[in-house]
């Protein structure tokens, strides 16, 4: 099995910055892709940021510019670094991460991280 587990959430003021982080482990040879969705309340789980394993990156235009997705030196590691936070970046945010497993490719999730951007 795999898990997925998040830090870094918190409460943070309008402009400020935080740092979520992901670490997976469990039984896996490679990562095809890792990265961040979030879930405000009363709205779908939408993505945020994702990287895959050749280096590439794909951002919600919401927060382009403003979050980055790195993978680390870790390749079972995945941080999004937020900054300039707004309040309608309040949501719980989840770390996915997609594991091929002989022909087929299998979705795992995080059980999530609150972040809440006052105003």
């Amino acid at each position: 099995q795999v898990q997925l587990v998040e830090s870094g959430g918190g409460l943070v003021q309008a402009g400020g910055s935080l740092r979520l982080s992901c670490a997976a482990s469990g039984s896996f040879l490679s990562i095809i892709a890792m990265g961040w969705y979030r879930q405000a309340p009363g709205k779908l789980r939408e993505l945020v940021a994702a990287t895959t394993s050749g280096g590439s990156t794909n951002y919600a235009d919401s927060v382009k510019g403003r979050f980055t997705i790195s993978r680390g030196n870790a390749k079972n590691m995945v941080d999004l670094q937020m900054n300039s936070l707004k309040p309608e970046d309040t949501a719980v945010y989840f770390c996915n991460a997609k594991i091929p497993r002989g022909l087929y490719e299998y979705e795992y999730w995080g059980p999530g991280t609150q972040v809440t951007v006052s105003s």
